[in-house]
């Protein structure tokens, strides 16, 4: 009964967070990427920018409308990219 009981634990504790009555112990956030301001500063067309990234031009354009938001590795990917330009020039060359 270990998983029900660490799975009962985990509900109780984030009721009490979402009422206020106790802190997350750990939060992680990333900043939504600016995803026109970063392929413009790349200076790469929508359509080069979305097969670097394995993904197509219409999520690249959602993106940049803010349509749409990325999420999960895309989003740490683009971070990642704002960061150090040099890593959408190596997935670029995959």
């Amino acid at each position: 009964m270990t998983f029900f009981t660490d799975l009962e634990a985990s509900l109780k504790e984030a009721v009490a967070i979402e009422q206020g009555t106790q802190q997350a112990g750990r939060c992680t956030r990333y900043d939504m990427a600016d995803v026109k301001a970063i392929r413009k500063q790349l200076d790469v067309s929508q359509a080069d920018f979305a097969a670097a990234l394995g993904t197509s031009v219409d999520t690249i354009k959602s993106w940049e409308s803010r349509r749409r938001n990325p999420t999960g590795l895309a989003a740490r990917v683009l971070a990642a990219i704002q960061e150090d330009h040099d890593l959408y020039y190596q997935l670029a060359r995959q």
